[in-house]
């Protein structure tokens, strides 16, 4: 499924995406890694040790699916946002189960019931247009059930991001979700939850939807 995104705000995402090509040439990265043994799904065992299918998940910024794919199929009910067009396309073309949208974060709007959990992966938090954070996460948190979870990672300096993307500080994704209704819950520095240290150029943060 795809919607018109005329006159949405340029993500930085979009700044250094090259088009259909670009986007296959990104899911075979992964592809080639999976084939070599390299287990690719940490994100989606993150979820899965969070709570068990079939809960309902949003993958916010899903990218060519990877995530949403791997948790469609062990038996969660996905829905894959991305405001990337040859993104959502390469998704559409590799999974048919999973119902993937093409709409920028900030102005999601979603006809679904609420979600358990939602996702954002692979650097989607500094990847999203500048001066979006807030919005962004105000309506991820509006397509949540009480007491529902957001789980976001995301690199905290430049050897963890895309060449030339500056970095969100994470007191400032903090101040995002506490306006949103999101509380701090547990964060870690990898998706295999390896012990967060303020010095970790990664985080892996957990937030929950006040009741």
């Amino acid at each position: 499924m795809s919607d018109g995104l005329e006159g949405e705000p340029r993500t930085r995402w979009s700044e250094v995406s090259g088009g259909i090509g670009a986007a296959t040439a990104y899911q075979q990265r992964f592809d080639d890694l999976a084939a070599s043994g390299v287990d690719i799904h940490g994100e989606a065992a993150f979820v899965e040790a969070l709570l068990p299918p079939p809960a309902r998940v949003l993958d916010a910024g899903c990218g060519t699916g990877r995530v949403a794919t791997q948790l469609t199929a062990l038996g969660y009910l996905c829905v894959g946002v991305d405001a990337d067009a040859d993104m959502i396309a390469v998704a559409e073309q590799r999974d048919t189960k999973t119902r993937w949208v093409r709409q920028d974060l900030s102005r999601l709007q979603l006809r679904s019931q609420a979600f358990d959990v939602a996702v954002l992966a692979g650097n989607v938090v500094p990847l999203l247009a500048p001066g979006t954070l807030l919005r962004t996460m105000e309506r991820v948190a509006a397509h949540l059930r009480p007491g529902g979870l957001v789980v976001a990672g995301f690199g905290l300096d430049a050897a963890h991001l895309p060449q030339g993307c500056p970095v969100t500080p994470l007191e400032e994704y903090d101040r995002a979700c506490a306006v949103a209704g999101l509380s701090v819950g547990p964060r870690f520095a990898t998706w295999d939850k390896q012990v967060w240290r303020p010095d970790a150029g990664y985080v892996v943060a957990v937030n929950h939807l006040d009741d």
